[in-house]
C-alpha cells in the first residue's frame, strides 16, 4: 500500500473525457522516505499537487484550442498535469515540471489510463539556476501564487526558461501574491495582457479568476 487513498475522475474538456487518477482529498499525507521533506513540502501541503484545481480545468480548456503548432512547450507547477495531458493528446511538444516526489508518478498512471504515449517531465524547483530544462516557446501554467516569496522565485524561474519570443499563460484564481508577481515581470521586461476568465466552469461551478498573458512583444508595444 503507498500510504495515501487515491479516487478516479472524469474530466471532460472541450468534449473529451480525461480519466484521472488523484488523491482522495486534501487529509492524504505519505512521505515514507523523507523525499517530501527534503523538498521542503510540509504535511499540510503535500497532498496539494493530487487535486483537480478549478484553475487547471481553465487552463486545460484553454490549451484544447490554443495553436500548438511548432511550439515547445512547458507546464510549471503541473501537480497533475491536466493541461499537459490535453496538450499531449493534440499532439503539441510538452515537458511537464513540478517538484513533488510524486508528481512524476500521477502523470505516468493518467497517461495509462487515457492511452496516450510518454510525455517529458522534469522534477524542478523554482530556486535552482543551474537545470538543463532549456527554453520554450509558450510556458503556462495555473494557481502558481500561493506563497509570499512565490513571485519573484516564478518571474526568475520564467525568465531563465522563456525563449527570447515566448509567451507565458498563468490562469490564477485572483490570489493576493499576483500583483507582485506582475511587478516581477514587468522589471524583466514582460508585458502583460489581463482578461477575466468565465465565470462558470464546464461543470457548472463558479469560478472567479483570470488569464495573465506575459510576452517581451507586449512590452515593446506598451512603450513610447
Amino acid at each position: 500500500m503507498p500510504g495515501y487513498q487515491v479516487k478516479h475522475e472524469t474530466v471532460n474538456i472541450g468534449g473529451t473525457a480525461y480519466l484521472i487518477r488523484s488523491l482522495l482529498d486534501l487529509q492524504q499525507y505519505s512521505d515514507p522516505l523523507g523525499q517530501a521533506e527534503q523538498a521542503g513540502l510540509s504535511s499540510t501541503s503535500w497532498s496539494l499537487f493530487g487535486q483537480i484545481w478549478p484553475s487547471a480545468r481553465v487552463l486545460a480548456l484553454a490549451m484544447d484550442s490554443f495553436n500548438l503548432a511548432g511550439k515547445r512547450i512547458l507546464e510549471i507547477g503541473a501537480g497533475l498535469g491536466l493541461a499537459s495531458l490535453v496538450i499531449h493528446g493534440r499532439g503539441g511538444n510538452v515537458t511537464v515540471s513540478d517538484w513533488h516526489p510524486l508528481s512524476q508518478d500521477f502523470l505516468t498512471e493518467n497517461l495509462l489510463l487515457n492511452q496516450l504515449g510518454p510525455i517529458k517531465f522534469e522534477t524542478s524547483d523554482w530556486s535552482e539556476t543551474d537545470s538543463a530544462l532549456g527554453e520554450f516557446d509558450l510556458i503556462i501554467g495555473s494557481d502558481l501564487l500561493y506563497e509570499r516569496q512565490q513571485p519573484g522565485q516564478l518571474a526568475a524561474y520564467i525568465h531563465r526558461h522563456a525563449a527570447p519570443s515566448a509567451e507565458i499563460i498563468i490562469v490564477d484564481p485572483d490570489r493576493g501574491n499576483r500583483v507582485d508577481f506582475c511587478r516581477h515581470m514587468h522589471t524583466l521586461g514582460y508585458g502583460l495582457s489581463m482578461r477575466k476568465a468565465d465565470k462558470r466552469l464546464e461543470t457548472g461551478d463558479r469560478y472567479k479568476g483570470r488569464f495573465l498573458t506575459f510576452s517581451k512583444a507586449l512590452q515593446t508595444k506598451k512603450d513610447p
